[in-house]
């Protein structure tokens, strides 16, 4: 984009602002403040942190690259790189980010540190051995009390950034000497510990408000006052040194597995973002959006959320997406018929669900793939059907709201092609597609043995001369411009040439889903390669663009081209400074909940509860889940919850009889988390939207959580049917998935919404509820009627391991003790195995049993067996042995339900032929 380029983007975006709510500059104040940082020193100071976040960018790619163990210098250990990552992070959050100053926050900012100082000094030997921390926690405190400009940093601001990254580097240069007394901290780590957390909680009150830093707080306290707790979550007293050396010097704590994610994968996929939006894709895909769908009835409701869906790509951000969008979305979308707050209320449900669109979902992904323990392929393949039916369903629910108000598109620029002659191009387009995809796959399998060490210089060969050419189709296009959405739009952009002139920009996703998803790289090399190529891209674009176009002055393009890829680095940084810091504080939880073993005391609080109810269970991780993230950023509120309460749901889904994947438990806190970005009264990207538009915040999130009960109805679905989840589900068992699920979801946003054909009546909502629900869980009914399973007495374990065929599974109950040695019932899977006699057959699957007439204890459970694997252990008893039995396909309930919804259809078709019939003789 050149500099004429964003000078009229910028008086686009300030104009188009400036009609629905806040300024453009108040706009990207409000996302500064909460994803950047808000402060706006000087130019020399502003110049400083910049260099620091490049710094901080060309760092990360640096250890993301094979380059240091090419060159035999600059290899970091895991533990060593996740000290500079947070270095860099605290550096910048003190630098960037002021420190609030109303009420609530003065009392926590000078409240925390004191007290802690005053803990931490007691507990490792008084003010001899911790003056230095008393220094630091009145730094912090003068720091507040003092004032925290927005337009400068002040010199105890840089003090406090500064010890706070040498707090964190301490365990780069310190790290022999760590390993060499593991449990055994000197007072040198204690005292660095305990300043790193005063400033650590500090920066999280800072950069992501109060709420994290008191849920952090409320788990150190809890560490301490263990003996203290109620009987149920009570433990044993730990010492103020054993905290601060478990919460800092070792890896399960601060430096633990969140904050080695956010290193490692995170950051080069925020940056990997940062920089193609820099290089133009961002409205790009507003415009390819707008350009395939502003046409149709509530056109540019639907073109937002398509265009957010395709931004969530790219951002990581709610809020960062909605204002992107939404500046230009809105307006349109106001313009067409809807109000402001339904406006809004699109663009925030379209841009939060921007999170779980794979491949790029977010900081939490990466979580699930070191907390589940799979592939991050296998994350992507779980995720994205419920992402699809889940946009699917709100572009729906855009056209239901247009039906309602009989709103209409936006012009053309072109006619439309004929039917036939539109399905034809788009097969011929899908051919193509398929043949390309082929080709690329099967002669990546050719190079890479013909050329060996050479092929990745062939591979990039290749890309480069397909980029040229796309480059060279681009530059036969128009530029795309950033339009004025409050003005008149008397046409909109052709699909052909809008899609044409940016195609490039598909060539680094593609490299990055290509290596995630076909070379099965890691994410954090696959991120590496997909971000160097686009930097590739920054620097060459301008300059051959230009000299494609015959414009000359190739030198101001290069130029262009390094700045906008200097902006990338910057701002790739500076939107990472809150996860890492997020990622490092919840690191704090997560170190408490090890150390104090709350994990298990919070099962028995659920289940007490709950009832030992499962779908109460659920409702509970739900609220808790909304509840945290009001306050919590997506990733701290995930890593929490998923912390409590991921193995608790298991465990008594268990104990009922309900298997549930872990990735499924993990996907359902996600959902969670990212709805309360929408969800009022805190719900942020409701706020906002509601900047953008000029609408009120509140009725702006109480919409938009309407439109979001889609996304909250689909985590309780594949709890129950993890076929929504594509685990262990086939491709043509898949796309039936698919088909059913995405009908169903169409139909529950109906009924939610009111309106069908017309406006629905009461009972016709509640017939297409329950057509839904049978879409979805068809087996829910099935099971009613023929049972899946017959229960035999335990002593009859011999005869069902016969009954059923080889590899079929057993389900037992089973009691016994825990390894706590409390009394404990769970259901357990055993697969059979093969064996002349029934008893045989439980041999061959590890479990060794007596029977004691009626009564089957378990006598041995061979090491590795399925046996052990599904849960059984010495001395357990048989309570209750289910054998599968033939059942009638659970698909034979889609035919009553496919009667209801004739019914519905039927009925709703008859008012709206009386209601055309009247309006047409009233007219």
């Amino acid at each position: 984009m050149t500099n004429e380029d964003q000078t009229q983007a910028a008086a686009v975006e300030n104009q188009a602002a400036g009609k629905g709510g806040l300024s453009q500059s108040e706009l990207d104040e409000l996302v500064a403040s909460s994803d950047t940082g808000g402060r706006s020193p000087s130019l020399p100071v502003a110049r400083f942190i910049t260099i620091v976040a490049i710094i901080w960018s060309l760092f990360q790619l640096w250890i993301a690259s094979p380059l240091p163990f090419m060159l035999g210098f600059g290899v970091f250990n895991d533990t060593e790189a996740r000290s500079f990552h947070l270095a860099f992070a605290l550096f910048l959050a003190y630098a960037a980010y002021p420190a609030a100053r109303t009420p609530f926050q003065l009392a926590l900012g000078v409240g925390i540190p004191l007290l802690l100082a005053f803990l931490f000094v007691i507990g490792i030997g008084g003010l001899a051995s911790g003056w230095w921390i008393v220094l630091i926690a009145a730094l912090v405190v003068a720091a507040i009390l003092l004032g925290s400009p927005k337009d400068r940093v002040p010199p105890w601001e840089w003090a406090l950034g500064i010890v706070a990254a040498i707090t964190s580097l301490y365990i780069f240069f310190a790290y022999d000497g760590i390993a060499s007394r593991v449990g055994a901290p000197i007072t040198q780590d204690l005292v660095i510990s305990v300043i790193g957390l005063i400033l650590l909680l500090e920066a999280t009150r800072r950069a992501l408000g109060p709420a994290l830093t008191i849920v952090a707080s409320i788990f150190l306290a809890y560490t301490f006052l263990g003996p203290y707790m109620p009987s149920i979550i009570a433990h044993s007293a730990k010492s103020l040194g054993v905290v601060a050396n478990h919460q800092w010097i070792t890896t399960e704590g601060v430096f633990g597995i969140a904050l080695g994610v956010s290193t490692s994968f995170v950051f080069l996929f925020v940056l990997f973002g940062s920089l193609l939006d820099k290089a133009g894709a961002g409205n790009y895909f507003i415009q390819v959006a707008f350009s395939l769908m502003g046409h149709m009835r509530g056109g540019p409701a639907k073109a937002a959320v398509v265009s957010s869906a395709m931004t969530g790509l790219i951002s990581g951000s709610s809020i960062a997406n909605v204002v992107t969008t939404g500046t230009f979305t809105i307006p349109l979308m106001k313009r067409v018929g809807f109000s402001a707050e339904k406006g809004g209320a699109v663009e925030v449900a379209s841009s939060v669900n921007g999170q779980i669109m794979p491949p790029v979902m977010g900081a939490a992904a990466f979580l699930m793939v070191e907390y589940v323990g799979i592939p991050y392929f296998d994350v992507v393949k779980h995720a994205f059907l419920p992402a699809v039916i889940s946009y699917i369903a709100l572009v729906y629910i855009v056209h239901l709201e247009a039906m309602k108000a009989n709103m209409q598109g936006l012009p053309r620029a072109v006619e439309p092609k004929p039917l036939v002659a539109w399905l034809i191009s788009l097969a011929f387009t899908i051919a193509v597609i398929c043949a390309l995809s082929f080709g690329v796959y099967y002669t990546m399998g050719w190079i890479r043995p013909t050329f060996g060490a050479a092929a990745p210089w062939i591979v990039f060969l290749g890309l480069t001369v397909v980029y040229v050419g796309l480059l060279f189709v681009s530059s036969r296009q128009p530029r795309l411009k950033m339009e004025d959405p409050n003005a008149p739009v008397t046409k909109l952009p052709p699909p052909g040439p809008t899609i044409r002139a940016g195609l490039h920009f598909l060539l680094p996703v593609v490299v990055l889903v290509w290596a995630l998803m076909v070379d099965r790289k890691s994410p954090g090399l696959s991120a590496f390669w997909a971000a160097s190529f686009m930097i590739f891209i920054l620097v060459t674009q301008r300059p051959i663009e230009a000299a494609l176009r015959g414009e000359g002055n190739i030198g101001g393009a290069v130029s262009n081209g390094v700045r906008e890829l200097l902006e990338g680095l910057e701002a790739g940084a500076r939107n990472m400074i809150g996860i890492g810091i997020a990622t490092a504080t919840a690191g704090i939880i997560v170190g408490a909940v090890s150390q104090t073993g709350v994990g298990s005391a919070l099962a028995d609080v659920v289940e007490v509860l709950s009832g030992g109810n499962i779908l109460a269970i659920l409702v509970l991780t739900a609220i808790l889940s909304l509840i945290l993230g009001m306050g919590l950023p997506t990733t701290a509120n995930y890593i929490v919850v998923s912390a409590l309460l991921a193995p608790v749901i298991v465990t008594l889904g268990q104990q009922n009889g309900l298997i549930v994947p872990l990735i499924a438990v993990h996907l359902f806190v996600f959902y969670f988390g990212i709805m309360a970005d929408v969800t009022p009264p805190v719900g942020l990207a409701s706020f906002a939207a509601a900047a953008v538009s000029g609408g009120d915040p509140i009725k702006t999130g109480v919409v938009a959580f309407f439109y979001s009960l889609r996304t909250a109805a689909l985590p309780f679905l594949f709890i129950f049917n993890t076929d929504l989840l594509l685990i262990n589900v086939g491709w043509g068992q898949g796309i039936f998935v698919f088909v059913t699920a995405t009908v169903a979801m169409l139909l529950f946003a109906a009924a939610t919404q009111g309106w069908f054909l017309t406006r629905n009546r009461f009972y016709e909502t509640i017939g297409l509820l329950l057509v839904a629900f049978t879409l979805f869980r068809p087996g829910f009914w099935m099971d009613m009627v023929a049972p899946p399973f017959e229960n035999v007495p335990p002593a009859a374990i011999e005869q069902a391991a016969m009954d059923v065929p080889v590899g079929e599974t057993l389900r037992l109950t089973v009691s016994g003790l825990n390894a706590v040695g409390d009394p404990v019932t769970f259901t357990a899977l055993l697969p059979v195995g093969d064996g002349e006699s029934g008893q045989d057959r439980l041999f061959a699957s590890g479990l060794e049993y007596v029977v004691n007439g009626d009564e089957v204890i378990v006598d041995n459970v061979a090491f590795g067996s399925p046996a052990a694997e599904a849960g059984f252990d010495w001395d357990q008893k048989v309570e209750q042995v289910r054998k599968p039995v033939s059942q009638p396909s659970k698909y034979w309930m889609f035919i009553p339900a496919l009667i209801v919804l004739g019914l519905v259809v039927m009925l709703q078709r008859g008012r709206a032929r009386m209601t055309a019939v009247a309006a047409s003789e009233g007219a």
